[in-house]
């Protein structure tokens, strides 16, 4: 952080499920890196430099928390409290959420006001701590004007840091992309910055928007750097995490490879999978889980998982388990019947060799451009020697996503794409869709493969962390004819 800086750390808002039920919490996952804090209506602040209180106590944080109250936590759950976060997670200078407005401090004094606020914040019957009121106050405190939006800056900045913006081919999608929104949406078209980055023409013109929009007082795009640069490194301790959670959903990829039969649901499967996700103790899913058979592995992000009878069709399951915390992405495609048919293997091993070539680069000084272009001629020249496109150029057509991906506290975490570096973990994740009616011969319709593996960057190497769940059609096939233990269960409804 720059001298004479703060930086402010707000928690999520919690979100209704259903009329006066909210969904289970999710903690802002950067409140949770830097504090192991889970709850509401909070918000912490971290100085560079020492501050001194009313007791002339020097201090470099300052935590305001939801306060207990023993009514509201007969329904929802014991909180921590002011006294909770001072002897379980180390703080000294920690007050009840309800008391930031008042407090004695000037955050127009800093140089640099570092934060970002969370998005979709409702107004609408909020508390004296709400996390709508804890934004205002700050708002007030650090003296921001009226007409600051600071979401929008900050959403723009972060694009505009993106390395892949260099690439000539990348800017002019990125621009169109917020051209659309700007049409659109009035605070868009009331910021400042929006109107010029929809008007930059080159990578040189947008590199002096980001510098602009990272020099100014309130500070939004240096949050995002700051927080990019430290979760995207693991420490040892996350390691641990992330281990337990690829561990968990490599073991619950192979029971449903064993548990598919025919005659199962989408659903079914998916309940195969997350209970061995709850057995072996992991609290959620990292994402809603995706399983679908045949066509239904076309769409990209299939969550809907209603096919009652999975058939003799391939099924994509792309399942990951979260515990503390920390999310794994794992995705396995296998036959239904247990055998791959030879239009199936096809398809499926180009798949699988794009994978190959591309954890022979997974190491540190790699690029994401290099990764990406490395599955992507794989899988073209797979397809080409099929018959299934007529040009190379032709497979975005089969292969509409990226390659890789930041995981970790986030399933799609931060982190910035451009080299790699050792201790990273990343998705490496190759997929050809082909849905019924393409333009090919009619034999591959219906075939959706995607194999995605959690990689660990090394110095010289990676670690494929999923590996317990089987990669190649002999293996899966193998694992497919192992019993598995929901074999034999009838439950039935009387009605």
């Amino acid at each position: 952080m720059p001298a004479n800086s703060v930086m402010a750390i707000f928690a999520f808002q919690p979100r209704n499920f259903s009329n006066d039920v909210d969904y289970k919490y999710h903690a802002n996952p950067d409140l949770y890196y830097f504090s192991g804090y889970t709850e509401p209506n909070s918000v912490l602040l971290i100085f560079k430099d020492s501050q001194k209180d009313s007791a002339n106590r020097s201090y470099n944080e300052l935590f305001f928390v939801q306060k207990r109250d023993e009514s509201r936590e007969r329904w929802t759950g014991k909180r921590l409290g002011i006294e909770g976060v001072k002897s379980q997670l180390g703080f000294s200078h920690v007050y009840n959420a309800a008391d930031f407005n008042k407090f004695s401090l000037d955050l127009t004094t800093f140089n640099k006001v570092i934060f970002e606020f969370p998005q979709d914040i409702s107004d609408k019957l909020t508390e004296i701590d709400g996390i709508y009121e804890l934004m205002e106050s700050f708002r007030k405190k650090a003296g921001m004007p009226d007409d600051f939006d600071a979401e929008v800056t900050a959403e723009l900045a972060s694009t505009a840091s993106d390395a892949r913006l260099l690439q000539a081919s990348y800017l002019p999608r990125i621009v169109n992309y917020y051209k659309g929104i700007f049409a659109k949406n009035e605070r868009y078209k009331r910021n400042t910055f929006a109107n010029r980055f929809i008007s930059v023409k080159d990578s040189v013109e947008l590199s002096l928007l980001f510098q602009e929009m990272s020099s100014l007082k309130w500070n939004s795009s240096l949050y995002r750097t700051y927080t990019n640069a430290l979760r995207q490194i693991k420490t040892p301790e996350e390691l641990v995490l992330m281990r337990k959670a690829i561990e968990i959903s490599a073991l619950a990829h192979n029971e449903a490879m064993k548990a598919v039969k025919p005659e199962m649901s989408e659903l079914e499967l998916q309940g195969v999978q997350e209970f061995i996700h709850k057995k072996l103790g992991a609290e959620h899913v990292g994402y809603p889980s995706i399983v679908g058979a045949g066509n239904n592995g076309c769409v990209l992000h299939y969550v809907e998982n209603n096919v009652t009878n999975v058939g003799d069709r391939m099924v994509l399951m792309d399942v990951g388990a979260e515990y503390h915390g920390y999310s794994a992405d794992v995705t396995r495609t296998f036959p239904a019947s247990g055998k791959f048919t030879e239009e199936q293997k096809q398809i499926y091993d180009i798949v699988y060799e794009a994978q190959e070539a591309v954890f022979k680069i997974c190491k540190e000084g790699t690029t994401f451009e290099e990764v990406e272009k490395t599955a992507r001629e794989v899988v073209a020249k797979g397809l080409f020697r099929l018959g299934i496109i007529k040009e190379e150029q032709d497979n975005i057509h089969y292969y509409p996503h990226g390659c890789s991906h930041f995981l970790g506290l986030d399933v799609h975490d931060k982190g910035f794409y451009e080299d790699l570096k050792e201790n990273m973990i990343i998705t490496v994740e190759p997929g050809i869709y082909i849905p019924e009616g393409s333009d090919c011969d009619k034999k591959w319709w219906g075939i959706a493969v995607r194999i995605e593996d959690d990689v660990l960057i090394g110095k010289e190497k990676c670690e494929i962390l999923s590996s317990l769940a089987p990669r190649k059609t002999e293996d899966i096939e193998k694992m497919a004819s192992q019993k598995s233990f929901v074999d034999g269960i009838k439950i039935e409804l009387k009605r």
